[in-house]
């Protein structure tokens, strides 16, 4: 009796990607696949879908491939859980930047194979993303590295110090509330479109912080969102005690540090923020915490010119402490679990953003089996 065999995604814009996945999957078993719905992926990405799930679902079931689809009952990154249950498929089948330490406990309480694909596109025909087919928009995400708060001038009163940044090219939608800045990049879509324009990069930088900050606002986005997306490559920003804007911007654009950085930084995906989460619902912030973080960017900082991957470990984790200790919201009951998860293959570990969920980024000398791998936005367009 053939295997059953269960992937689950968004499908939007179906193209020779998904078809080659379906393949894949189906060569081990009878495949079945559950959809994204509507109101799923908008949560998700913050978008609505290119083609409605009624559309998506008949393309999904005209596949020779596909023995039976639908849509999936439930919400956020496990919505197919109540449909994973009823099924109970030998085979869970998931591409690696669908891998998350959630699926991984599900499958194993379920007695279910989790089976990662490499994304091999069919011979002669190009590699195909829905991200990239979906528009042309090179603008970049932003990844807070190191020192993240102190753009904040309630924490940098306290202590004044260095957030450090990259910029990240746009070759996955990262999700919304997943400390990738996505809010911030939807701004800087609405103002410029596909690509931040020629000019000095303060003044864009600024021109973006003003349109998501205007007057008025009650929590003012940091700095660093606006600098990290439009400056490329790794960049320290040094904060002034109580200011919004840093003293000075320092870039680096050394391709073997740039290098270095990719080459040992590894994401997981976790389930993003929920909407109603607040990180400053209870705080411990002061001059020992600001201080902490500050020499951890500073270590960071001379780890990543030195190239000094010890270091980058060492320090990267002391920045999350800090973070923890002043926001302790930020290590959530699924961040700690995952921490514990990769405690030993990793040297150290942080959170892409202000917290509670999004993705954990580790620091590893060797390759982190189903992680995502991000490339850093070397030029400015």
């Amino acid at each position: 009796m053939p295997k059953k065999v269960f992937v689950s995604g968004c499908f939007d814009m179906l193209h020779s990607g998904h078809v080659a996945f379906f393949e894949e999957a189906a060569t081990h078993g009878d495949l079945y696949v559950g959809i994204g719905s509507d109101r799923t992926i908008n949560d998700l990405k913050g978008r609505r879908t290119v083609n409605g799930e009624r559309e998506r679902l008949y393309m999904i079931r005209s596949l020779k491939f596909v023995a039976d689809a639908w849509i999936n009952s439930g919400s956020g990154l496990i919505d197919f859980e109540e449909e994973l249950r009823q099924l109970r498929p030998d085979i869970f089948f998931v591409n690696e930047d669908g891998y998350t330490p959630d699926k991984k406990r599900l499958c194993d309480e379920l007695g279910i194979e989790l089976v990662v694909s490499r994304r091999v596109p069919v011979n002669g025909l190009p590699p195909r993303s829905t991200t990239a087919l979906r528009s042309e928009c090179r603008i970049p995400y932003r990844l807070d590295l190191a020192g993240g708060w102190l753009d904040q001038p309630y924490v940098s009163k306290f202590w004044p110090g260095a957030v450090l940044t990259i910029s990240i090219e746009p070759d996955l939608e990262f999700n919304d509330r997943s400390g990738m800045s996505s809010s911030t990049r939807k701004k800087a879509v609405e103002l410029w479109h596909t690509d931040i324009p020629e000019g000095d990069p303060g003044l864009l930088a600024r021109t973006l912080f003003c349109l998501e900050n205007p007057p008025g606002t009650t929590y003012v986005s940091g700095s660093q969102d606006a600098i990290g997306i439009v400056f490329p490559g790794l960049n320290r920003l040094d904060y002034a005690p109580g200011e919004y804007w840093p003293e000075k911007i320092t870039p680096v654009h050394d391709p073997e540090v740039l290098d270095f950085i990719e080459q040992h930084l590894w994401f997981i995906t976790l389930p993003p923020r929920d909407g109603t989460f607040n990180v400053l619902d209870r705080t411990n912030i002061s001059a020992d915490g600001a201080r902490a973080l500050a020499e951890a960017a500073d270590g960071v900082w001379d780890a990543l010119l030195a190239r000094d991957i010890s270091a980058f470990g060492k320090w990267y984790r002391a920045s999350f402490d800090a973070q923890v200790t002043m926001f302790p919201l930020m290590k959530s009951r699924v961040v700690s679990q995952t921490i514990e998860q990769y405690r030993d293959r990793a040297l150290g570990w942080k959170l892409a953003g202000a917290g509670g969920g999004g993705y954990l980024a580790l620091v590893s000398e060797r390759p982190i089996e189903n992680a995502i791998r991000i490339r850093i936005r070397r030029e400015r367009t």
